[in-house]
């Protein structure tokens, strides 16, 4: 068997430890390490004598731990056997990671659950090489980057899903615009995770948002845009006129309905604003008459009849209108308006009980008086 003498690093770039691949060594070998490595001789499964950077000729008296266990007997070039591992100290500032599946996550804004990925890299080295040789990489011969990578996904991916999630609520800023936040959200991660990789002896170099997406074509995700667009025509136009620019949508969809349930829309609606109509006509027309009769009477001019801003009702939780006084009173006549309904007219705040209206709660009337008693005869 082979003696050797010369044991030095042979692994690529992308290896966290390499082990090399011969145990038969002898006293006078020269263990050569680079700069960024920390060489181990292992016996049984056990850690012994530690190497930095520099060339070392092996004798028993610059290995003594593994001369005490293997007790070489013999001075000069005498054999024996250990391993030996070296450790790359280099720092790997390229590492990938992603969202495997989309995030699902409630947009604090609009209360819409919506997919989200996200992506980034990060850096890290090797800290404590002793003891990520103990904890993770065992009696494998190698152990590269992306098997780091691949043991901490799981941590990473509930770190990130946990970030994203209380930046959201916390600050309550909408899934459509945590992009705003990918430095803080980088930031934040990179303290929840150094601690578990510390653990094993990696130190986490730097930590990265590249990214963070939601499929456009998704269901939620237009939903969600409705939502913001929504928002912002009440947020320019203001409560009041969108209440009444929506009204004006209604009675213009129902028109053009031909089907049945248009079609009875339709005739009610009309038969209100028939009302409402055919009442300022006879208004307009007594008001004609009066003023003939007056002017002969008297020269002044008569005083211009009250007038009537239409009202909107809602009538089993659904906005309807705008009505006339008129068709206001047959819709109280026939049951479909109380005291307690609510209306509304351009003017108002909001919408208010239909007895806080000076001009509408005349239209229940006051109670008659009972029957006078019969007359005896």
């Amino acid at each position: 068997m082979a003696i050797i003498d010369v044991v030095k690093y042979q692994g690529n770039d992308k290896e966290f430890v390499w082990k090399f691949p011969s145990e038969d060594l002898r006293l006078g070998t020269q263990l050569v390490v680079k700069t960024s490595q920390t060489a181990f001789f292992v016996k049984g499964g056990e850690i012994l004598d530690q190497y930095d950077p520099g060339t070392t000729t092996l004798k028993s008296g610059n290995i003594p731990l593994l001369n005490k266990l293997i007790n070489i007997p013999f001075g000069g070039d005498s054999p024996f056997q250990a391993e030996v591992w070296f450790v790359n100290l280099i720092s790997k500032l390229d590492n990938k990671w992603g969202t495997p599946t989309p995030i699902q996550l409630e947009d604090p804004k609009y209360n819409i659950v919506v997919p989200v990925r996200a992506f980034g890299q990060f850096g890290m080295s090797i800290e404590n090489p002793r003891k990520f040789l103990e904890t993770l990489v065992g009696n494998m011969p190698n152990f590269s980057t992306e098997k780091v990578v691949e043991y901490f996904k799981g941590k990473i991916i509930s770190t990130i899903t946990s970030a994203i999630g209380k930046k959201m609520v916390l600050e309550g800023v909408s899934v459509l615009q945590i992009h705003v936040l990918l430095e803080d959200l980088s930031e934040f991660c990179k303290e929840k995770i150094k601690e578990e990789f510390s653990n094993y002896g990696v130190k986490i170099e730097n930590f990265y948002f590249v990214s963070i997406n939601i499929p456009e074509s998704d269901p939620s995700v237009i939903k969600l845009k409705e939502a913001k667009d929504l928002a912002a025509k009440i947020k320019i136009a203001g409560k009041d006129v969108y209440q009444m620019d929506r009204s004006y949508d209604v009675l213009d969809k129902a028109a053009q309905n031909e089907g049945t349930m248009g079609s009875v829309m339709g005739a009610g609606m009309g038969l209100g604003l028939g009302f409402g109509m055919g009442n300022q006509m006879g208004n307009m027309t007594n008001s004609m008459n009066l003023g003939e009769n007056q002017q002969n009477q008297n020269s002044s001019p008569p005083p211009p009849p009250p007038s009537f801003t239409p009202y909107f009702v809602l009538i089993n939780n659904q906005q309807n209108g705008p009505h006339s006084l008129d068709s206001i009173k047959l819709l109280i006549s026939q049951g479909q308006l109380s005291k307690e309904s609510l209306v509304w007219k351009e003017g108002m705040a909001d919408w208010s009980k239909i007895m806080e209206q000076n001009d509408l709660k005349i239209l229940f009337g006051a109670s008659p008086p009972p029957p006078p008693p019969p007359i005896n005869k």
